[in-house]
Formats: C-alpha cells, structure tokens, sequence
C-alpha cells in the first residue's frame, strides 16, 4: 500500500491530533501515576527501617525452634481465624512471619505475626499486603487506586492504557520533526539554542526519546495487572496456554511411587497444619531455597505446597508439594520449566515494581518517572506557549486542525478505524475514552461549525 504526499501529511496531523488530546486529557492521569510510582520505588528502604523491630530479632541463637513450636506460639497469642503461609527466616537475625486469614483486615490483606526463632517470642503483628508492610502496602495502594477502591483502579488503567499510545505517537512526530529540520543526528538531543516554545519542544521530544522503552515497559505491565485489560491479557495466555504452572496438592497425586499415606488425619484449620517440619526439610532436601513460602494443605489429606520466592536476579521460583506425613515430595514445578511467556510477564512485572534488579532497578524506575513527570509538564507548558497573545480574553493554546482523517485513503483510514476498535475491545478503558475524545471532538466542530455558518449569515443580512 502507497501513500500520497497528502495523506502522509494527513496521517501525521491525525496523529499530532490524538497526541495533543490525549496528551491534555490523560495528561492527569499519567501525572498522578507517576508521581505515587515515584513514591512507591523509594519506599522499601524505608519500609525496612520502620519496621525493623518486626523483621528482625534482638539476639541470634544458636539453634531454631521448630516451625510446629513456632506456629504454636503464634496461635497462643493469636487464636483468630486460619493459618495461611509461613515465611521461615531467610538470614541469621530475621524473624519468621506467619500470615493469618482474618476477618478484621480489608480484602486481599492478611494478619503477620512475627516470631522469634529461637526464643518463640512474638515480636508483632501488622496487617500486610502480600509480602508487603503496611507502609509499603499504603504507598502500593496509593499507585494503584489512590485508596478508592475497585473504582480507583479506573484511573490507573487509563493511564497504562494510554502510556503506550501516547509514547509512540510522540516518537513518530518527533522523527518527522527531526526529519523535516534536518536534525535526525541530534534525535535524542535538545535544543540548548533555542528559545520559548520551540526550546521547551525539544527538551519534550529528547527525554521522550531517552526514556520510550521504559515508558513501554510500564504500559505493557501496568495492563497486566489492571481490571479490564488484565481480564484480556490472563484471556490470552490461558488461550496460548502460557499461563505460569502451578503444582498439584490434591490428595492421592504423586510423581513417583506412592510411598506417602495419609494417616488418621482429619477436619480443617489448625489440624491442617500437621507436618510442616517435614515439609521444610523436604523443600531443603530437593534443593529449594530461601526465601520460601509453605503454605498448608488446603483440605484432609492433601499436600503441602513449598515455593521459592525470590522476585530479583536470577529469578528463583521453583515449587514442590510435599505429603506431611512421609515427606515425598509429590509434584514439582521448576521455575525453569514455565512457559516463556509466562517468565518475561514475571521479570516484566517484578521490574515494573523496582524487585527484579534491586536498587539498581529502582533507580533507573526514579529516573524513568522524573523524566516523565517533565514531559508532561513540558506538554502543557507548550499547549500554554501555543495560546493567543491579542486580545483582553482569556485562552489556552489552539488544538492541532481537524478533518485529518477525510485526507487519508479509504483503505488507511478503514484500517485505522479496525486498529483502533481491536485495541479498544483489548483495552476497554482506552476503547471508552477513545470514542469519548472522537464524539467530543465532533461536538465541538458541530458548534464551530454552526457558528461560522451563524457568523456568515449575519453578515449576510447586514450586507
């Protein structure tokens, strides 16, 4: 398919036009998600220092209690609600960490009790999000619904929805701005040399360039886990079955001879937390190591599952199940085996979070966010350069022309129109906010056009 001088130009308004829109009307959005991202990546220094007494013992001992001993002393001081993983220490001075299903806590969030190893001494309890403290929780919180709820999700989606969209239509202007003054060579530079508007431009356009790919990063990620766009993206690794594998703890499933038996146990709750000693020291046996989580049979006669957690580099992620009472290890499920997918959507996430590379990764997440936080002041700083200097009334600056669309060929512009409806129905958020800014837009030129038409008429009759 060729394309003709004019609808080369016509594509490019189109996308100056949808850059400029989504620029000023996400703008927010992307403004906030940023700044609470920046706060989020800062945070687990802190995190670990505010919560110190909690994560780690006063003195080390020379010998550990039994983890049965350890959660006995947990439920001694912590009766309410069931049992649902422990944490064993993974250093000398750390504390062991037992999570609670308890009613008192917001969905999604459980009960830590920490306890000394060596002594059974309980150094606290604070009510965690996953693996996080509640600091850290309330800053993960902050990021991603600004603690409203399922409706606050809304905000971060959109703004992950549009991130990639609104990246790449900047980095095609930009070329073809480069392209038509020459300056290809100077792409990822500014213009120290120039002045207003055109100076602010370039800075726009360079740290856009520097920091795109990062930009993508967190596009692609933050839709992994948002609440409609995730829904599409867990569709699609279920239909390419990419899904991350997990192990079987059902009751009578083996990987070799059934050599495990099931004993007199029975009912639920506490009795479920039979031979977790044993499924320690098989998890240490197979070659599993620190830091774990083991988390109980989920009913009589089951397994329990023991996983590898370690989220920075290399990645550790092996699992095994394990029977409480002959301690064969049942099932297993390699980090090393999962689908390929599946791992570039766990390092990709990790990073997104500022885990997988450590320190290092949380730098370069401060730096990616600044740099976008710049960008989009510069965005607005420009709309406010573009704005009408005569007259006493007050204006922003002028939007990008419209009809861009009428220039373009019918095939280009029917493929446009398939592009952005397949890419609505994946990300509903940005479908919705799409058709929005088109129905907006054709209001607006309604009214314009209504005017101009009033304007002429008037004119007419005075004549």
């Amino acid at each position: 398919m060729t394309t003709t001088p004019n609808s080369s130009r016509g594509l490019r308004a189109l996308l100056m036009r949808l850059h400029f829109y989504a620029g000023v009307f996400v703008g927010p959005f992307l403004l906030i998600a940023a700044v609470t991202g920046l706060l989020y990546a800062v945070i687990p220094q802190v995190d670990n220092a505010v919560y110190r007494h909690e994560l780690t013992v006063d003195r080390v001992g020379e010998q550990r209690l039994p983890l049965a001993d350890q959660i006995a002393a947990v439920r001694t001081s912590h009766p309410a609600g069931t049992v649902e993983s422990i944490r064993p220490p993974n250093a000398a001075d750390e504390t062991t960490q037992v999570r609670l299903l308890v009613d008192d806590v917001p969905p999604d969030y459980a009960r830590t009790v920490f306890v000394d190893p060596y002594t059974g001494d309980i150094r606290g309890a604070l009510t965690t999000y996953g693996q996080w403290m509640p600091l850290r929780a309330w800053f993960d919180e902050l990021h991603r619904t600004l603690h409203l709820g399922a409706i606050g999700r809304n905000y971060s989606e959109l703004a992950a929805s549009w991130l990639g969209v609104i990246s790449l239509a900047g980095l095609v202007l930009w070329y073809l701005h480069r392209r038509d003054t020459q300056k290809l060579r100077r792409f990822a530079l500014p213009d120290r040399d120039k002045k207003d508007r055109r100076r602010t431009l370039s800075w726009h356009g360079a740290v856009g360039v520097w920091i795109l790919v990062a930009l993508l990063g967190l596009s692609v990620t933050g839709i992994t886990w948002s609440r409609y766009g995730g829904q599409s993206v867990d569709l699609i690794q279920q239909k390419l079955n990419t899904t991350a594998p997990t192990v079987d703890t059902t009751p009578g499933h083996h990987i070799g001879p059934d050599t495990h038996h099931h004993g007199t146990r029975s009912g639920g709750g506490d009795s479920l937390l039979y031979g977790v000693d044993t499924a320690l020291r098989a998890a240490e046996h197979a070659g599993l190591q620190g830091p774990m989580w083991l988390y109980p049979p989920t009913e009589a006669g089951g397994g329990w599952r023991v996983e590898e957690n370690k989220r920075d580099w290399p990645t550790r992620r092996d699992a095994i199940s394990v029977d409480p009472d002959s301690g064969a290890v049942t099932d297993r499920v390699n980090f090393a085996d999962w689908p390929l997918l599946a791992k570039l959507t766990r390092w990709a996430i990790d990073a997104h979070m500022g885990i997988l590379f450590g320190w290092p990764n949380q730098i370069l997440l401060a730096l990616t966010v600044i740099g976008l936080i710049t960008i989009i002041i510069r965005g607005y700083q420009m709309w406010w350069q573009r704005r009408p200097t005569r007259g006493s009334t007050w204006a922003v600056g002028r939007p990008p022309l419209r009809g861009a669309i009428g220039s373009l060929p019918p095939t280009v512009t029917v493929a446009l129109i398939v592009a952005a409806a397949g890419l609505g129905w994946f990300l509903p958020l940005f479908g919705l906010s799409l058709a929005a800014f088109v129905v907006v837009d054709l209001v607006i030129g309604a009214i314009k056009r209504r005017r101009t038409a009033a304007d002429k008429q008037k004119e007419f009759s005075d004549a």
